[in-house]
């Protein structure tokens, strides 16, 4: 059995399992149990190590058909450097990556589980096979080179077309030689290839950063603001930036959307969470109103209640209230929000009035209750984030709102990653968890805590705080059966003062989006969005302790935090007065848990 640190074992058991025999160390944070044959291991694993050694690199050449080492045990990467890993009997070559590669995410399975890796396109690796001097084209052998070639072509619909791919996507990365091979393999004359281009401006906080483009082939990003900081990074070779992506409407709006591309998505909205802007036109990125809170949610909030004016939308006659968000929300005045939860971008002005953030600063989100069982789902989330906060977390500011039309109550929020009035010139961006491993939205339910949580070390500004306030997270997520913890909803806020060349400061977020997801319909052995040294459920304090020990935590440390949480909770619980019935449901649930977790 492979065992890596921070992922499935922390360093200090790894030791201890060195010095009782139990282990046999391979390199730094890669071990093997001693009664197993480490080749075998070693190349049944193979994958999972490259990933977990070179995060940043993709599978190219044959490895990359393969998904797997060549025969002869040697697994082919493309990264920023040349560099050679000997493992034993496996060897991991890594080459330099060209300018423009195209990659996508391919799916397999190794005696672990599943596994989610990037590698080159079927294009591309066929391009990448006609490399001179490359070790991992030279390993490509013919029949497998015409098999790619004969699918090529059957993708294209005919071999014009596909010496036309070949040959652009050759072009970006001045690969002429090698198009000229491959097209000699397809035997197809080169014709000239038709331009399908994208430009857009990306804009933060009135300020242009840079240019997304699309070639028809793949997303390529150009940072233009030299020497300012700016929270979009080059992500995959050929994907959006995970930044952008995870800005991207998804769920309910998506549906309603109906992109026929990623393109036409993106291209459909100019106004996104973070102060961010995308448009063809650069007049744009000045144009928005900046989000910059007006009316504190606090100011008109008594005991949970919102007690300003609501003026959003509303039902009119037989229409639902879910059209009338839709015609909103789709037009381009609108902010684009992600998530798959019923949204609305809203305004709170000065005096009170909530309304529609269309043409006004984007200051507030409206969470109505959908149908379907599902219309307690804003006071379930109220009580959550009210325990939450009663359990020492820092929460979005929150309120339930009273709507029109004897429709169920709304739960608003208050966005914590905007300027708190004018005289506030801080730069702020909040990126999630999806974004900051560099996944897709869809691999949003992918991987455990601890990897999270190594993640956050890579980033964060005060990691023993951050990596202990995540863990917390974990136990809180546990205790109030929220399985709707998943990496898009744990994100990082970062900081920067006015035209600074890094950010001041990056650290985990306020508590957002957390729900008792057991006591709705269809739900009711839901489990935990993410693994815990190795579980999502029937969890109990020993697998905390050692989830929290992998995390690079202490273990008195751990084991306070959970002591501690299921005290505060457990207290607050006391004075908790009966609400909806399935509040009183969740409030059940969380006692269950408390006197499990704390046995």
């Amino acid at each position: 059995m492979l065992h890596l640190v921070g992922e499935t074992i922390d360093k200090h058991r790894a030791q201890y399992g060195i010095k009782t025999g139990r282990l046999v160390q391979i390199m730094r944070g890669i071990y093997v149990e001693s009664e197993d044959d480490a080749d075998s291991v070693l190349f049944d694993h193979a994958l999972r190590i490259a990933v977990y050694l070179y995060p940043n690199t993709y599978l190219c050449g044959s490895s990359a058909e393969l998904l797997m080492p060549t025969p002869d045990r040697c697994l082919f990467l493309s990264g920023r450097r040349n560099a050679r890993t000997r493992l034993r009997n496996l060897e991991i070559v890594q080459t330099r990556a060209p300018d423009a590669p195209e990659t996508e995410t391919a799916q397999t399975v190794d005696p672990m589980g599943e596994l989610r890796v990037r590698r080159s396109t079927l294009r591309f690796r066929y391009l990448e096979s006609f490399r001179r001097r490359s070790e991992a084209g030279a390993a490509m052998p013919i029949d497998m080179q015409v098999n790619i070639a004969m699918q090529l072509v059957t993708i294209a619909g005919d071999r014009r077309t596909a010496v036309m791919e070949c040959w652009q996507l050759a072009e970006a990365n001045r690969w002429r030689t090698e198009a000229g091979r491959a097209e000699a393999l397809i035997t197809t004359p080169l014709h000239e290839t038709p331009t399908r281009g994208t430009v857009l401006h990306v804009g933060w906080h009135g300020n242009k950063i840079g240019i997304l483009s699309h070639d028809g082939l793949m997303w390529r990003w150009k940072q233009t603001a030299a020497g300012v900081v700016t929270p979009v990074q080059t992500g995959a070779p050929g994907r959006l930036p995970p930044f952008i992506e995870s800005l991207l409407p998804e769920g309910w709006l998506k549906r309603i959307l109906k992109p026929k591309s990623e393109q036409e998505l993106i291209t459909g909205g100019k106004r996104y969470m973070s102060n961010i802007v995308i448009s063809k036109d650069t007049d744009d990125l000045h144009a928005h109103p900046a989000d910059i809170l007006e009316g504190g949610l606090d100011t008109y909030t008594r005991e949970g209640a919102f007690t300003g004016t609501y003026a959003g939308p509303a039902p009119e006659f037989d229409e639902k209230l879910e059209d009338r968000l839709a015609a909103f929300v789709t037009s381009d005045a609108a902010p684009r929000l992600s998530g798959f939860q019923i949204k609305a971008p809203m305004n709170l002005s000065l005096d009170g009035v909530l309304r529609s953030a269309g043409g006004v600063a984007f200051t507030h989100i409206l969470k109505p209750a959908p149908g379907g069982g599902f219309e307690d789902l804003p006071r379930v989330e109220a009580a959550c984030l009210k325990a939450a906060r009663a359990c020492g977390f820092e929460t979005a500011t929150h309120a339930l709102v009273t709507m029109p039309g004897n429709l169920p109550d709304a739960l608003l929020v208050e966005r914590f990653d905007i300027r708190q009035d004018h005289n506030d010139h801080r730069r702020i961006a909040m990126e999630d968890m999806v974004s900051v491993r560099g996944l897709a939205p869809s691999e949003k339910y992918t991987g455990s805590i601890e990897q999270a949580a190594r993640a956050l070390r890579r980033v964060s500004s005060n990691v023993e705080a951050d990596v202990a306030m995540l863990f917390g997270r974990a136990v809180l997520a546990w205790l109030i059966a929220d399985g709707d913890c998943h990496l898009k909803n744990l994100a990082v806020l970062r900081v920067a003062s006015d035209r600074a060349k890094n950010f001041s400061s990056t650290r985990l977020a306020p508590v957002y989006d957390a729900v008792t997801t057991r006591v709705f319909p269809g739900l009711k052995s839901d489990h935990l969005a993410l693994s815990l040294d190795g579980k999502r459920n029937r969890l109990s304090s020993r697998e905390f302790i050692r989830a929290g020990v992998t995390m690079g935590m202490n273990a008195h440390a751990a084991s306070d935090i959970v002591t501690s949480l299921c005290c505060r909770l457990s207290a607050h619980l006391e004075d908790l007065e009966p609400t909806s019935d399935r509040v009183n449901l969740a409030v059940e649930i969380w006692k269950e848990r408390i006197e499990m977790t704390a046995d």
